[in-house]
């Protein structure tokens, strides 16, 4: 049976905190540039926690009309910004008739945020759903003009992932000749503010938003929110090097499981996070020994960074002093929806630049999560070919995705 020509990634489009491109990011990320800082749209003075990493104005892609664009929602612009960027990126601003780009975007509370916008105004969408337009994926493959399938995901925090994957598979199957697939998730708002505050998922440290996210350490107390997006140009590797595309990266194996114990707390025995590492390396034929870097969904929560050295530990086994690992999270914050493809691009940076970016505020690691071989402080050089991005989502969604170096 003839195996399936690989799958690169030839483009990447995104918006942050820590910059609306890809080199503005990479720049960022390895100067440990923090996006977090205290929330200032709306009021927070009653909130338990008044911090989160926020994007500001997102651009007008070139092409658009700036009073239309300004015009939509906020993920509106987030979604048509990072898929018009990546495709520009990647080569194919100028597309021939008949090219199937396929669309798969991960999303979370995309109407929620929606009804809570319209009410605050006055509305009454939320009460009447049926007056809702058409969600973000079919706005951004309408207005797009796109020909292939279209796929909206939703699993929470793993969304990306899930998107990278179906993207893929697509491209495998021959369904579609280029795909575009990622996530966008605009989730600071009064609401979500106040509800993940309420659960105690949130970061307290009011008066240092700089240094509030702390992963690993001994002294975290939850995560920050923020907001962004990332889509990624996904074609065969055969037809990329054909064009003499860039290729950043290639996307070599994934792993999916659920759980199923809570709809906020991890399993304490995280057989299934184990179980979907193990998958992704055995899908992209890589050995634990062989992983050069681990980005880790670590979201600064006390008892969700424990459950994932667990993990790290069960599947690295012996390699678990050598493979070097970080979460990016502490400072870009939370994307939620959006965390597993703005993670993804810290993949891609880690590939291209051969250096692991690092965990910051990590000062005294948990003795629980003290075995792990953290790139903390500073930026680690090193020779990286194979990296594994997890992401671990609310309700049990447990991802794991493997990119390679471009050969």
């Amino acid at each position: 049976m003839k195996q399936p020509d690989s799958v690169s990634i030839t483009g990447v489009g995104l918006t942050s905190s820590l910059g609306h491109s890809y080199n503005e990011f990479a720049s960022n990320l390895l100067t440990r540039v923090s996006g977090i800082e205290r929330v200032s749209a709306f009021e927070v003075s009653d909130h338990p926690s008044q911090i989160a990493s926020l994007i500001g104005e997102i651009p007008c892609p070139a092409g658009f009309d700036e009073t239309e664009f300004r015009s939509r929602l906020r993920i509106e612009q987030c979604g048509i910004w990072c898929a018009e960027t990546a495709l520009r990126d990647a080569g194919w601003q100028q597309r021939p008739e008949g090219l199937r780009i396929g669309l798969v975007l991960g999303l979370g509370a995309e109407w929620m945020q929606s009804w809570e916008m319209d009410y605050r105004r006055g509305g009454r969408r939320a009460f009447d759903p049926t007056e809702e337009p058409a969600g973000l994926t079919t706005k951004v493959h309408r207005l797009m003009g796109l020909r292939g399938p279209q796929l909206t995901i939703s699993a929470a925090c793993a969304s990306g992932n899930w998107a990278l994957s179906q993207g893929r598979r697509w491209l495998e199957l021959g369904w579609v000749d280029i795909c575009l697939a990622g996530a966008c998730d605009i989730g600071v708002t009064p609401l979500s503010l106040a509800g993940f505050g309420n659960l105690r998922a949130l970061s307290r440290k009011n008066t240092t938003p700089h240094a509030a996210l702390r992963p690993f350490d001994r002294d975290r107390d939850g995560m920050v929110l923020g907001e962004g997006g990332a889509v990624f140009v996904l074609e065969r590797t055969s037809s990329a090097m054909k064009r003499g595309a860039r290729r950043y990266a290639s996307v070599a194996g994934f792993g999916a499981t659920s759980d199923a114990h809570h709809m906020v707390i991890p399993c304490p025995e995280p057989k299934q996070g184990i179980a979907a590492m193990r998958q992704a390396l055995a899908d992209a034929q890589v050995a634990a020994a062989e992983v050069d870097y681990i980005n880790a969904h670590a979201t600064g929560t006390p008892v969700g960074d424990v459950c994932e050295a667990k993990i790290l530990q069960a599947v690295l086994g012996d390699s678990i002093s050598s493979v070097p690992i970080s979460s990016t999270k502490s400072l870009t914050g939370h994307l939620l929806s959006a965390a597993a493809a703005i993670e993804a691009v810290a993949c891609l940076i880690a590939l291209e630049r051969q250096v692991a970016p690092p965990t910051v505020n990590l000062e005294d690691p948990d003795p629980e999560c003290a075995m792990l071989n953290h790139v903390w402080k500073e930026p680690r050089p090193g020779d990286i070919d194979v990296t594994v991005s997890n992401s671990f989502g609310f309700g049990g969604n447990n991802t794991c995705l493997v990119l390679k170096k471009a050969a």
